[in-house]
């Protein structure tokens, strides 16, 4: 099976200083990560191969689970049960494999120098565990911040670093196309200025 990866920026590599909110000190790339992951985890434990997500601080694997062999009628009792069933074969996945997850997540942290989550999923259910919260400095005026007081005070969220999460949730759905241009018009300025001038250009 071949690995799939996404990344949050570009390679999933971290940027050197300059100017604009984007640059990051380096980080080791981490363009490698889904195929080292394929070689690393157990062959049964998955249906195929993990889903892996990089940004500049966390690995996400999430993995397709076996579905559910029972049928389940298609009442509210019954999809009430089935939901039940599968929290329950995912809190057994990962109750069975912490040990050896603790053990992948120390060498890929090694590796790549990033946090390691996981997350299983059962058709269309995706639980995510170990997940890391990083907190992100902001600046906020005052117009902004009454957006996110609107959204609690209307109970969208619970407080306003819900309504942040929830607002770049909703741009993330809605801007996929405008936001992958975007990458790749950075990919494209970090493939510039690794070629920069050469040392044997003529100068006037």
């Amino acid at each position: 099976m071949s690995g799939r990866i996404h990344r949050g920026w570009p390679g999933g590599r971290g940027r050197g200083p300059g100017r604009g909110g984007w640059q990051q000190a380096d980080l080791p790339g981490a363009e490698d990560a889904a195929a080292w992951l394929q070689g690393r985890l157990p062959d049964g434990w998955f249906t195929g191969p993990a889903d892996v997500t990089v940004d500049r601080e966390e690995i996400l694997i999430v993995g397709e689970l076996p579905p559910l062999e029972t049928e389940f009628p298609d009442t509210e009792s019954g999809r009430a049960d089935r939901a039940a069933a599968v929290a329950g074969r995912i809190s057994r996945f990962r109750e069975t494999t912490r040990e050896e997850r603790i053990e992948i997540a120390r060498q890929a942290e090694h590796r790549y120098q990033r946090k390691v989550a996981w997350g299983a999923r059962i058709g269309d259910t995706v639980e995510l565990f170990t997940v890391a919260s990083v907190p992100v400095m902001t600046r906020l005026r005052q117009p902004e911040r009454i957006v996110l007081d609107t959204l609690v005070d209307s109970g969208v969220a619970r407080s306003r670093s819900d309504a942040l999460a929830w607002a770049v949730k909703l741009v993330g759905q809605h801007a996929d196309e405008w936001l992958g241009e975007l990458r790749a018009a950075m990919a494209r300025v970090d493939e510039l200025r690794a070629k920069g001038p050469t040392s044997g250009s003529s100068s006037a």
